[in-house]
């Protein structure tokens, strides 16, 4: 009864063979790591990659208070970084994304003058001097101290520190569309007008939280101005 005959010995080995290589790679499979993410390029978002700087930051700004404190977030940027690190302007790559109620601050002073009240109606924002909608872009001003949440900052300011701006598009086409209805203009030909006439250092985006996702992607790290 203890004898086994060679082709069953044979047999018994070659079954054992196949187990073995077969529990080896269950366990190789389960102690493989995953494929590592690697989000996909696109080329709306290649601008992203073109900023120089050894320092990413994205600011994403939805209120009117938001817009301001964008400002002075990356005016602080660029003062910490100086002070504490040693870092000139060009070490930091900064883009301040305006959208929801905060675009209405991406497009220039002709467009306030022509379309102010208009602007101000919508978002609930007047001159915190006059109480009136404003006839130009406050953000814009040095005049206005603590009284905006950029606290005298500008943007002319920060862009030439060398920040940039995302533009949320779609915010853009319901803004126009809103001061169409408001001002018995065509919607189509108000988009490209205020589309014509952006803040400098801006990057229109299809959607400012699109544009979220792509800096994040991009390795910029993500600031909220509320």
């Amino acid at each position: 009864m203890r004898d086994v005959t060679p082709a069953r010995r044979s047999l018994l080995a070659g079954l054992a063979a196949v187990a073995a290589a077969a529990l080896g790679a269950r366990q190789g499979d389960a102690q493989a790591p995953a494929p590592r993410f690697q989000p996909s390029r696109h080329p709306q978002d290649d601008w992203l990659d073109r900023l120089p700087g050894r320092h990413r930051t994205f600011i994403d700004c939805a209120t009117v208070n938001g817009a301001g404190e964008g400002i002075l977030y990356a005016n602080n940027l660029y003062v910490a970084n100086r002070n504490a690190y040693k870092l000139s302007e060009s070490d930091l790559a900064i883009v301040v994304c305006l959208r929801h109620f905060a675009t209405v601050f991406a497009f220039n002073d002709a467009i306030w003058a022509k379309y102010g009240k208009a602007l101000s109606g919508l978002v609930q924002f007047v001159d915190p001097k006059t109480k009136q909608p404003p006839g130009a872009n406050l953000l814009n001003s040095a005049d206005y101290g603590m009284s905006l949440p950029s606290f005298g900052n500008t943007i002319a300011s920060v862009v030439t520190r060398g920040t940039h701006f995302a533009v949320c598009d779609m915010a853009t086409q319901f803004i126009t569309g809103q001061v169409a209805a408001a001002t018995k203009a065509d919607a189509q030909a108000l988009y490209k007008e205020f589309a014509s006439n952006l803040i400098p250092n801006s990057h229109m985006v299809a959607a400012g939280v699109v544009a979220v996702n792509r800096a994040q992607e991009y390795g910029y790290t993500l600031l909220t101005a509320l």
